[in-house]
């Protein structure tokens, strides 16, 4: 009988690492929402990849940085949790912005662990910058102690991925397959049309409002032709975050909506109707928004 290997890949670093954009590269398509505003990732999305007979569940989960909401702590206990039931630690650095105090501080902790855990890291967007800049970052990180191996990637060029993956994959622990044998995204529906629809709002929406609003997907159905029939709402926090989702002439809201639907479409290979509704509330201070994106809620 064939042995089987799986294990939890928690993918950990800064904000704008570039996560998400590696889970994407590493699932061959689209499964986390990628932006050039940091604090993108809010929840802990599971995505399933198999490398021979070992099946590694990668978890994006959102950037550790300075909390100072709520909502921020939430998103960074959701981080530092995620260490905790991994079978391998990956932590994702920005060769643009080098070893910073942040990192500096992430590794400190990671330390405190490192006999108990197998972790790596991997310099990201190494297409950007000089190879000279990289071995100064390199030689840092190996002189930290605590890490198996020191990889050089690019996710948005795939650069490497295939030796990361074939490297974590010996790091997974023999065990019975904990989802089917084949590549799949653990998130419940709901929560990935919400975040489609977020992605367009932080695409358009240039203030710090993004980072003050929430998406809900409260209907999806299919109509009697085959459409489907989806509603969301979208929640802000005052009537002059709601004027500029809506825009003039509801302009903006009409652009958000479009486009979501639009890559839905595409996505799942359905014709859909998207309607978004805007409400004005402070969910910061409801448990529930916290529950729907898989997040502990921080009295």
């Amino acid at each position: 009988m064939t042995k089987t290997y799986s294990g939890f890949v928690a993918i950990i670093g800064p904000t704008n690492a570039g996560k998400s954009t590696l889970l994407n590269a590493i699932m061959g398509r689209k499964v986390s929402i990628v932006s050039h505003k940091v604090q993108t990732t809010r929840t802990q999305l599971r995505a399933v990849k198999m490398v021979g007979d070992a099946q590694l569940i990668f978890v994006d989960t959102p950037g550790i940085f300075k909390p100072a909401r709520r909502l921020d702590k939430a998103m960074v206990r959701a981080a530092t949790d995620s260490i905790s039931d991994a079978s391998a630690v990956l932590l994702l650095i920005d060769a643009t912005h080098g070893i910073t105090v942040t990192m500096q501080g992430i590794i400190e902790k990671l330390k405190l662990s490192s006999d108990k855990l197998k972790i790596y890291a991997a310099i990201n967007k190494v297409d950007a910058i000089k190879k000279s800049d990289l071995l100064p970052m390199a030689q840092t990180l190996s002189e930290a102690g605590i890490f198996q191996e020191i990889f050089m990637i690019s996710a948005l060029k795939n650069q490497g991925i295939e030796e990361l993956l074939n490297t974590l994959a010996k790091e997974m622990p023999e065990s019975p397959y904990l989802f089917d044998a084949k590549d799949l995204v653990d998130v419940p529906d709901t929560l990935w049309l919400a975040e489609i629809t977020r992605e367009k709002i932080y695409k358009y929406i240039h203030q710090e409002l993004p980072y003050h609003i929430n998406v809900t997907t409260d209907k999806v159905e299919t109509d009697d032709e085959g459409v489907l029939e989806i509603a969301q709402t979208i929640y802000v926090r005052s009537d002059g975050h709601k004027k500029i989702i809506i825009g003039k002439k509801g302009a903006q809201l009409k652009k958000i909506g479009t486009e979501a639907r639009h890559e839905i479409q595409d996505e799942w290979g359905v014709n859909a109707r998207l309607k978004l509704f805007v409400r004005v509330e402070d969910w910061e201070g409801n448990p529930e928004h916290y529950e729907a994106q898989g997040l502990h809620y921080v009295p």
